[in-house]
């Protein structure tokens, strides 16, 4: 059997007094690319930032790379190990350039500068970004962004990816160059998207979350007419 490398056991989480998750189960095994879906409000980012230990369950087993975490200090070795891409990308890129966003990853992760570029350009040429390193960042487009910050991820090395709406706001061209560059990436990945077309193309396994809890199937339609 696969490697569990994420599972939520009975997973509870309240948000200003509303139950947002609702003892919720489900696992990520190592190799796929797991597709979750849900309406606005759902707790589909929520889902995502207790994997990372941004914040806390209230009730509940939170397991992440083989061991329970249940603290700050439980995360901290994760972190690294784990990448979370945000929805906007402007959360993501705060560095004068792409080269010394994409850098800082693996320089706080104790590498040696020259490893941290060498590893910043490796991600660059992965996502298609090579002669991007003294670009300004914020005057990059949407879909460029949207590269970058996968690619301040890539260089961290990381076995997850943890993905919150990687094609939303961008135009054709560019999300399909994001779906061809997940589906060729090694890493395990939870993709959270409200395109369903997107996640078809690009996930192994798809799951919904309503009322608090994982399904596993995607509602038909996710957007209901």
């Amino acid at each position: 059997m696969a490697e569990h490398l994420i599972e939520f056991e009975d997973i509870s989480f309240s948000y200003e007094g509303k139950k947002v998750l609702d003892r919720a189960t489900f696992s990520l095994k190592e190799g796929e690319r797991l597709g979750l879906a849900g309406a606005i409000g759902a707790g589909k980012t929520t889902l995502l930032h207790l994997v990372v230990g941004l914040i806390l369950p209230d009730a509940g087993v939170l397991r992440v790379l083989g061991k329970p975490r249940r603290r700050e200090t439980d995360f901290r070795e994760i972190r690294g190990k784990v990448g979370l891409l945000f929805q906007n990308s402007d959360d993501q890129l705060f560095c004068p350039t792409v080269i010394e966003d994409v850098a800082f990853g693996p320089l706080n992760m104790g590498r040696t500068v020259e490893e941290a570029k060498k590893d910043a350009a490796e991600a660059l040429d992965r996502v298609g970004l090579v002669g991007f390193e003294d670009r300004i960042t914020y005057r990059l487009s949407g879909g460029e962004k949207r590269l970058a910050a996968l690619a301040t991820l890539l260089a961290m090395k990381p076995e997850v990816l943890l993905l919150d709406e990687p094609s939303n706001g961008l135009d054709c061209e560019s999300r399909g160059r994001i779906l061809e560059l997940l589906r060729t990436l090694p890493q395990s990945m939870v993709i959270v998207s409200h395109d369903k077309d997107f996640l078809n193309a690009v996930s192994t396994r798809k799951l919904s979350l309503k009322d608090g809890h994982v399904l596993d199937e995607i509602l038909d339609p996710i957007c209901p007419p």
